[in-house]
């Protein structure tokens, strides 16, 4: 095997973006501009408990040291940001006189999208990168390192490392060869169908009108727009935004080909945007919000207008994210995703394991049912059209 060391660095600065982002997949969420631009932009920082500590695998190659492998990995001081919670084991430790936090997590900050975390081109790297890990997490002050929405060919890899598997749902459209929105619809079971012609009538009977931007094409004001719109959905919770301006202005430049923005105007005046990421297969629906309130707005900019992208340009997958049966109504069906955790104190461990043994039968129950209420058509398509007055 040539020679290879590993090392730990807290900023991509100094790291090649091509030969980074080469190793991605071409998944959006984990190239390099997208990555950095939180960093530079200082959302995530010590300060803000999110301390980068990637995970570099280098190699010689005829006297040149190549970018081999690499982990997108942190030290957290909290578990905010994460989509999969483990406040409860945090509180367990804190009342065993323990400290939960700094705790690692292997994941793409404030976004709960699948993809590699694992970044190499084969397996044998991909072996070396998680033994790295493993080490520093057992060398390093830390209760746990966590490794959130791995990609499928992943996790087996992981698991045998003996790291806990953790059970989620989230919600994936699937692009079935559809022609267009309609014949989308034509598919769709008729009380589901309905339920969105008539979200969409209501829409642009309030006098909506919605226009899909791509990323080279967006202004300034478009993106002030936008933020304006992304912190009222904080302010609606009570909470305060992840990301600020200057991180938003950075992926403007940095990556605009990755972006799609959808913005509704109303009687000329902007009212709601949503922010996606794209790639050649896969739209990732990441952040939405609206300065007015419109009756099925959020479901015309968020899904739908996504939807109708998706088929127009052939991709085949619009992940839209962690939580919202609400989704099931519109097109997404579950779909079972992991995480990955050590615990370090073997007391917690086991405690860990009788919890994620209890939680994952009901994860099981739950898409049971969701299943149940797949939006698609399970009768006559012809009846069904016929008693379509929606």
């Amino acid at each position: 095997m040539p020679n290879f060391t590993v090392r730990v660095v807290d900023s991509l600065a100094a790291v090649s973006p091509d030969k980074w982002d080469v190793l991605t997949a071409d998944n959006p969420t984990l190239k390099h501009a997208w990555l950095q631009s939180m960093i530079d932009a200082g959302c995530t920082t010590a300060a803000t408990g999110w301390l980068a500590q990637f995970v570099l695998l280098e190699r010689d190659v005829a006297g040149t040291t190549e970018l081999a492998g690499a982990v997108p990995l942190y030290m957290k001081a909290h578990s905010y940001g994460e989509y999969v919670f483990d406040w409860a084991w945090a509180d367990a430790y804190q009342r065993a006189g323990l400290d939960y936090y700094p705790k690692l997590l292997c994941s793409i900050p404030f976004t709960p999208c699948t993809g590699s975390r694992l970044l190499a081109a084969n397996q044998q790297d991909r072996e070396l990168l998680l033994a790295a890990t493993i080490q520093i997490a057992k060398q390093s002050d830390v209760s746990s390192l966590h490794i959130l929405f791995p990609a499928e060919d992943e996790q087996a890899l992981i698991a045998s490392h003996g790291l806990l598997a953790r059970q989620a749902v989230q919600f994936h459209w699937r692009n079935d060869n559809y022609r267009n929105f309609e014949d989308f619809l034509s598919r769709m079971s008729h009380d589901k169908r309905k339920r969105i012609k008539q979200e969409r009538r209501r829409v642009t009977g309030a006098g909506v009108t919605l226009r899909r931007v791509s990323g080279p094409n967006l202004t300034s004001a478009d993106w002030d727009l936008f933020y304006l719109c992304y912190q009222s959905t904080y302010q609606a919770h009570r909470s305060t935004p992840y990301l600020n301006r200057q991180f938003f202005a950075l992926i403007g430049e940095r990556m605009c080909k990755n972006v799609l923005m959808v913005i509704a105007e109303k009687d000329g005046a902007p009212i709601a945007a949503s922010l996606n990421l794209v790639n050649k297969t896969t739209l990732f629906g990441r952040y939405w919000g609206a300065t007015e309130f419109v009756s099925g707005l959020h479901f015309e900019t968020c899904y739908y207008q996504t939807i109708e992208y998706c088929i127009e340009n052939g991709l085949t997958l619009f992940e839209g994210g962690a939580q919202g049966e609400h989704k099931l109504a519109r097109g997404f069906v579950p779909v079972k995703c992991v995480s990955a955790h050590l615990i370090k104190d073997a007391r917690f461990a086991s405690a860990v394991t009788d919890f994620l043994r209890r939680e994952s039968n009901g994860i099981e129950r739950y898409v049971d049912e969701l299943n149940e209420h797949q939006p698609y058509k399970t009768t006559d398509a012809t009846s069904e059209l016929a008693s379509d007055t929606g």
